[in-house]
Formats: structure tokens, sequence, C-alpha cells
């Protein structure tokens, strides 16, 4: 449990809470109200929530009042939802936080996300295996393609897409421009833009006026519609580059819902590169192999690793695909669950960690 600061006043505990969060390197803080108006405070580790502290009710409501005070919110409007930021300046906090609010029949629900300032990891750095790390390296000295990412959320998409942002900044030269929802870290020397979806920009709209910009690589943050996916495999039929990401359960399930999207089976096989279908499993914590201590908060865990299998369009699977559609893709290299095995084997995961995020390991093989 979480010591609260000795004075019980709001500001020093929304502090101590970002404080703490952050040493813990969890992304997100939840603070949810009960019946009895206490809220229940718990950290976002390595994807899982681990309960940290309740606050009591009279705490509990100054606590909310100043989160929607720093974030430049309504503070007595609790039946609505609302948005906003936190400057780490107010906290002195390592991250900007987003704030958003959200009614629930038990009182109001906050959820803070910290943005971490660090540079975003290479390509390298992410924990791939070898065979996976040449496929995404091979890709990025391509001219031209595309580059589909799937997995459920936070299967650690968005890192990997900053991870090949950086690998394509890199070289120089190139001209970078992105359409995320939202932009989670600034990258010198790319052309961001964040979605407005109340305001009538989303990925397709965004993406169809920043072609005029000139691009040489378009990184679209999700495809969530026909005309999006239309605009992505057009655009990688020009000459662009282009990288997204697309929810489906498998490499095959990318190309199904392709083939829904756009129908025209020639195009997509023409314009598609490479797919990749990622997970992240916890890490044992290695300061007390996985017993659990005060450095992982007791859940016996700490860091996480990529298991990642993947489908690369060659000319033979091109024909393939445009003469039988996703029925033509078969495995390649090791499937989710059998990479995944083997991090276990090595004890840098465990059994029930493989369960919780690909559950049974033979449903996750190809098709």
């Amino acid at each position: 449990m979480l010591p609260l600061s000795p004075d019980g006043e709001a500001p020093s505990v929304v502090a101590e809470l970002v404080r703490r969060a952050e040493v813990a390197d969890a992304s997100d803080i939840h603070l949810q109200t009960a019946a009895d108006r206490s809220a229940q405070v718990s950290f976002r580790l390595d994807g899982l929530l681990a309960p940290i502290v309740t606050l009591p009710a009279g705490l509990a409501e100054r606590v909310f009042g100043r989160i929607k005070y720093l974030a430049k919110l309504q503070t007595w409007q609790d039946s609505l939802p609302q948005d906003g930021r936190i400057e780490r300046a107010e906290l002195a906090a390592q991250n900007d936080v987003r704030v958003a609010t959200y009614p629930t029949v038990t009182g109001e629900k906050i959820v803070l996300r910290l943005f971490t300032q660090t540079t975003p990891p290479a390509l390298t750095e992410l924990g791939l295996s070898a065979d996976v790390l040449a496929e995404l390296e091979t890709f990025l000295r391509q001219p031209a393609g595309l580059l589909l990412l799937t997995g459920p959320a936070g299967s650690g998409k968005t890192t990997t897409i900053y991870a090949c942002l950086r690998g394509l900044l890199a070289p120089g030269g190139r001209h970078i421009i992105t359409v995320e929802d939202p932009v989670e870290q600034i990258l010198p020397g790319v052309m961001q833009t964040e979605v407005n979806e109340p305001r009538g920009l989303n990925y397709a709209t965004a993406a169809r006026h920043l072609l005029r910009q000139d691009p040489q690589v378009l990184v679209l943050g999700e495809i969530r519609d026909d005309e999006t996916a239309a605009l992505a495999v057009r655009t990688a039929l020009t000459g662009h580059q282009v990288i997204s990401t697309l929810h489906a359960g498998s490499c095959r399930g990318v190309f199904e819902r392709l083939a829904v999207m756009v129908p025209d089976r020639s195009a997509v096989a023409a314009a598609t590169s490479l797919v990749l279908n990622q997970r992240l499993l916890r890490r044992v914590c290695a300061a007390c192999a996985g017993a659990g201590c005060d450095t992982c908060l007791r859940t016996g865990y700490r860091g996480r690793l990529p298991v990642a299998e993947w489908v690369r369009v060659t000319a033979e699977l091109r024909a393939a695909l445009t003469e039988r559609g996703p029925a033509a893709i078969a495995p390649s290299g090791k499937d989710l669950s059998a990479r995944a095995l083997a991090l276990v084997a090595e004890k840098f995961t465990t059994e029930a960690e493989l369960h919780r995020a690909l559950g049974e390991p033979t449903s996750f093989n190809h098709g």
C-alpha cells in the first residue's frame, strides 16, 4: 500500500501519486470512486492494473478536484466526461499527464496517462527476435510498400512504430508524416498530426490532405474504416512507404479484414509488404525472480517482452493472394505460441503469463 503524505492535503497526495507511478514505471493511474465516496487508486503496470491505495471519502473528493483544477477542467462537473492535460511543471514530474474523467454508477472515474519524454527505443532495443528484426529492417530500406501491425490494445504496436520512425529518421532526407490518435511523443524531424474526430479530422480526411504535402513516408495510427484502408493501399502502390495498424487476431486475419475493406485482391497483394502480429508478455522480476518484492510492487513481474510472428509478401505469395485471397497465407517462421513457450523455457516469463496473453497456445497458430 502507498503511504499517504502526513498532512493529507490534496496537492501533496496528487504529486505523490504521480511520483510513485513514475518510479514504478506505470503507464497510467486509475482512480475509481466507490459507493461510500472513497476512491481506489491503481497503477497500470506492464499492462495490468495493480491496486495501490484507497483514498478516504473526504480526501478522495479533494484529490479529484485538484486533478481537474490542474487539468483546467470544470471541477464541479462529474456527470459528463471531460478530457484535459497537466503540464509536468505543475507537479514537478518527469512527464506530462493526460487526464480523462468519466461518470460511473458509483461515482466519477479518472485516468491519468503518463507521457514519457524519453527518446523512443531503437528497433534493436525492443527485444524482438532476430528474424522479426531483420524483416522490419528490410522493409524500412524499401522505397515503398505497406507495413501493417496487428494485435490487441497494449500489445506494443505504437512502440514498434515509433522505433521504425527512429530508424527511418537516422539516414535523414525523408519527408515523414504521421496521423495519430493521440500523438504520444514528439519526434523532431517528423510532421505529426493528431486526429480530432469532433472537428471532422479523422484518419482518412487527414491522410487525404497530407498526401498533398509530398510525404515519402506516411504513418496512420490505425486503419478503422474502408476509406482509410483503400487510401493506405493506394498510397503504397503510388511509391510511398505506409505504416499502420489493423485490429485482427493473426496475420491471416489482417488479410481477411483487408479483403472486406478493399475488395481488389491484386491491389492489396501488390501494396502489402509485411504483416507483423505481436503481443507483450510480462517479464519475471529480476530482483525477486518472480516471488514479489518492493521493486515490482509485489506483482512478481517488471518490464515486458515482445513476441511476434510475421508474414512477408513475396512474389510467389503475391500471386497466390491475387488468386485465392487470405486462404493463401501459410505459417512464416515460428508462430506466437511457440515463441512464447521458448521464453517460458528460458524463465524470462511464466506459463501463467503466456496463457493470460495468448490463451491456449494451440489457438494462436496461423489460420
